[in-house]
């Protein structure tokens, strides 16, 4: 879930050619479960090999890295390590919504209703490790970095953003800013068309930049208010904030007394949480690596094996791909529409 900022920060939309040629620190859990979610048939079932296996995220990575490589982007994928204690109470909460939307999904298809069953089916999502391993398998065959942080992957990729390792963090969720990167790109893995089957309607995913600094201007908080900013949002430490408050509550109470904790309104609330060691995740970052990602060349023949020998995937699809990024003349980038329409 992470922070949700909604219209209270300012964000830029922009086209994936503004951002060519940059270096982008992408939040690989995040980026996995959107293509397990979006790339599904019509019934909501996951994309499948010849044995059975799901590859919706294998074509998802595959295909929309080739758009990124073949813009000029150099992408180093981060992965969550050991969640902190503070997080079980949301990791439950999301355990139990999937098994609670798979349900729902199951009751759907036996009623013949696609539309419901489509819409559940991406709620009930589950990245397994071995999704995750696949994708590192990929992302190596590729060239590509991966990094497994110590513990929450948009620390690390934040960190890594602070120290010019990269540009920008690529991820969907807000936590980054709060984290302290500089500069987070949002919808660049999904950009393009998508069908929201429970709106029977097709929008397009923009992508848009938040850079930390317009962030801090516009609201007029200070880094360590915005973090308190969050906290009384809700985060992933404390997902249901505080009843009753919302970005202009939050906002008026920081202007007002500072600091989360001179909050007279929500004294008896704040001892229900630790919001002091939320601060201090978000602010101080305890558990992230020094990194320098370096990064591969495109191995064709480890590409052909992975995704046409042992996951089914058409050589032609897959060798017109790779021709792309060799090609001193790109042919113009393919999207992910086809999955959606």
């Amino acid at each position: 879930m992470g922070v949700d900022f909604g219209d209270s920060i300012p964000r830029e939309k922009i086209q994936l050619e503004d951002i060519s040629g940059w270096t982008l620190a992408v939040d690989g859990y995040n980026t996995l479960y959107q293509f397990l979610a979006i790339i599904r048939g019509v019934d909501g079932g996951h994309l499948k090999d010849s044995k059975g296996r799901v590859t919706s995220h294998i074509s998802g990575l595959f295909y929309r890295n080739i758009n990124l490589l073949e813009l000029g982007m150099k992408l180093v994928y981060v992965f969550d390590g050991k969640p902190p204690e503070m997080k079980a109470q949301e990791i439950q909460r999301r355990a139990e919504q999937r098994r609670e939307a798979k349900d729902q999904y199951l009751r759907a298809l036996q009623a013949g209703d696609m539309v419901q069953a489509r819409k559940f089916a991406e709620a009930s999502t589950v990245l397994r490790r071995d999704m995750v391993s696949d994708a590192k398998e990929l992302l190596g065959a590729m060239g590509i970095p991966w990094v497994d942080a110590p513990s929450e992957g948009e620390a690390q990729a934040s960190r890594m953003a602070i120290e010019g390792s990269v540009n920008a963090v690529a991820s969907q969720d807000h936590d980054s800013i709060v984290f302290g990167a500089p500069v987070l790109v949002r919808n660049v893995t999904i950009s393009g068309k998508r069908r929201l089957p429970s709106k029977g309607i097709v929008i397009n995913v923009q992508p848009e930049r938040i850079r930390l600094s317009s962030v801090l201007s516009t609201t007029g908080l200070t880094r360590e208010q915005l973090v308190d900013f969050a906290i009384l949002l809700g985060t992933d430490f404390n997902p249901d904030g505080f009843e009753g408050v919302g970005p202009a509550t939050a906002l008026k109470y920081l202007k007002k007394y500072g600091r989360l904790e001179e909050i007279k309104e929500l004294k008896e609330a704040l001892q229900t949480i630790n919001y002091q060691e939320i601060r201090n995740l978000y602010l101080n970052a305890p558990s992230v690596l020094g990194v320098k990602p370096t990064w591969g060349s495109l191995d064709r023949e480890k590409l052909l094996s992975f995704l046409v020998d042992e996951h089914s995937f058409s050589r032609q699809r897959v060798e017109a791909a790779m021709a792309r990024i060799s090609s001193t003349k790109a042919v113009q980038s393919e999207t992910l529409e086809k999955w959606f329409g």
